[in-house]
């Protein structure tokens, strides 16, 4: 096999393939044997079809799929012996000429391949990169144990409705008629609970302002919630469909109400927070608490700094030249269903990924970084002790982290994820070493300014 590659403009490559039927006799002939053995045609025994009639039935496909076989292996091994950064896949160009797959050949394939255009990309102490660290304040701390307060806490009842402290109250519905009396064979619900906070409607929320158990309060679920059946629906514990004509008053008996406590501030929020016995005092407590704001705002800071470098190599490599239409293609044939304006309208983004993917790449083997299986299971432990603890849970047993991390590791999505958050943390801990890290501390409001530009 002959082939050619011609990239003048040093990303839009033409690969030429010329494919003789030496290349692939050999091949087809030993598949046409096997079709032998298996065709099962009327009149001759198993293995016994004359060759002639396999070849007339078989010989086109086999040799259409030895071909396939041979260009795809050909360009493969050419990419990687003339270390051609391919972008994507080859695509067939439009210089290719009908090619009479009936004869023997010599045939030629042509194909359009885009290539990563060249740059350097190299960082030392000289480069300066912008790491910002989060103030970790009483403030700060004072929020955190609200937050674990509030997640350790219970209803207790009260006697009597105050919207400003989310109260709940809980009740009896019925529905009236036109006299303000219960409608006979109308709805009936029981043990309503309700939040009045949250109806849109003033006039209607205002009805339960200072409600106290045995009070009768009347009200209009259609004016309370306008153009929401799914709310209504909820509140009458009804299909959404069926409510569609309700329009009627109803009157609410207060049986209950109750209101949200935060837990105290005392040992057993500190054990069930930290673990029992961990934490003795408050004074402790609040330590522990900064310490963990600390550890939590540095894997922030380190997100906010790769920002920032990937930034900062964006602008020292500066504008590269793409082949746009090549990649547009690729785009295309790998969106077969979203057509051509959804190329154009994310092609921009996707070229910008793209550009960062190649300055990482460079990077990643710059730093000598690996990836094993010790690190790919870290990181997912890393990543579920992450997502318990934005609920508050932060005292879960090894062995449970250790279960939801390889159930996590057994989606082929979640690992994708998880080896690309692992090489993005190594080349964060290989950067900060070697930029220089202009170090600046500010709030958390000033942090989430800049993190979410």
């Amino acid at each position: 096999m002959k082939i050619s590659f011609d990239n003048q403009d040093k990303v839009n490559g033409l690969m030429t393939l010329s494919v003789e039927a030496a290349d692939y006799e050999e091949k087809v002939e030993k598949q046409l044997k096997e079709y032998r053995k298996k065709a099962k045609v009327p009149g001759f025994r198993p293995g016994m079809v004359p060759m002639g009639l396999i070849k007339r039935q078989y010989g086109t496909a086999a040799k259409l799929d030895e071909v396939n076989k041979l260009i795809g292996e050909a360009i493969y091994n050419y990419v990687k012996e003339n270390n051609i950064q391919m972008l994507g896949e080859p695509l067939p160009s439009d210089k290719q000429v009908p090619q009479d797959l009936e004869g023997d050949g010599p045939f030629e394939f042509v194909f359009d391949i885009a290539v990563a255009p060249e740059f350097k990309i190299e960082l030392t102490s000289k480069d300066k990169v912008d790491y910002y660290e989060i103030d970790v304040d009483d403030k700060l701390v004072d929020q955190q144990i609200e937050m674990y307060a509030a997640r350790g806490g219970r209803y207790e009842n009260v006697d009597e409705y105050d919207a400003e402290k989310r109260d709940r109250i809980q009740g009896d519905l019925r529905e009236l008629d036109a006299d303000g009396n219960t409608k006979e064979g109308g709805v009936t619900v029981a043990d309503v609970s309700m939040m009045p906070q949250y109806i849109k409607v003033e006039d209607q929320k205002s009805l339960f302002d200072g409600a106290k158990p045995g009070d009768i309060i009347t009200f209009n679920p259609r004016k309370a919630y306008p153009d929401n059946d799914a709310e209504i629906a909820a509140l009458l514990k009804m299909k959404k469909e069926e409510v569609a004509d309700i329009t009627a008053d109803f009157s609410y008996q207060v049986t209950g109400i109750s209101r949200y406590v935060n837990a105290p501030v005392n040992q057993q929020l500190f054990d069930q927070v930290f673990g029992e016995g961990n934490v003795t005092s408050e004074e402790e407590f609040r330590a522990k608490v900064a310490d963990d704001l600390k550890v939590r705002f540095a894997s922030e800071s380190d997100y906010l700094f790769m920002l920032n470098a990937r930034k900062y190599c964006e602008e020292k490599v500066g504008e590269l030249t793409f082949p746009e239409e090549i990649l547009k293609r690729v785009m295309k044939a790998n969106n077969k269903d979203k057509g051509d304006e959804y190329v154009e309208k994310n092609f921009e983004g996707s070229i910008k990924e793209l550009k960062w993917h190649l300055i990482k790449e460079q990077l990643v083997a710059a730093a000598g970084i690996k990836i094993d299986d010790a690190d790919v299971k870290s990181m997912a432990l890393q990543m579920a002790r992450a997502q318990f603890a934005q609920y508050g849970m932060t005292n879960l047993p090894d062995d449970y982290l250790e279960n939801y991390a390889n159930e996590m590791l057994k989606k082929r999505e979640n690992v994708d994820s998880i080896v690309n958050n692992a090489i993005d943390r190594k080349l964060t801990v290989a950067l900060k070493d070697i930029v220089k890290l202009n170090k600046k501390t500010v709030s958390l409001e000033e942090f989430n300014k800049m993190a979410a530009q």
